[in-house]
């Protein structure tokens, strides 16, 4: 087995060290985000929205907002 050497200051600075197998970190990153598979009308509602929201943004009619209070 190999030694790791990490550093006291480098551990302090970034708040602290987790060491995970690679199947515990896979199965926490699969975890984090939720993956959705839509068929049917449900696809065919999204991509509609997604290709107007696309023409939109090429015609420059998109805003770049901080926040959501910026939509008013």
């Amino acid at each position: 087995m190999a030694t790791i050497s990490i550093s006291k200051n480098k551990v302090e600075k970034s708040g602290g060290l987790v060491i995970l197998t690679i199947q515990e970190y896979q199965k926490l990153r699969e975890l984090a985000v939720p993956t959705y598979h839509l068929k049917g009308k449900s696809a065919q509602k999204l991509d509609k929205l997604v290709n107007e929201g696309l023409k939109e943004y090429r015609k420059g009619k998109a805003k770049s907002i901080k926040s959501l209070s910026d939509l008013d």
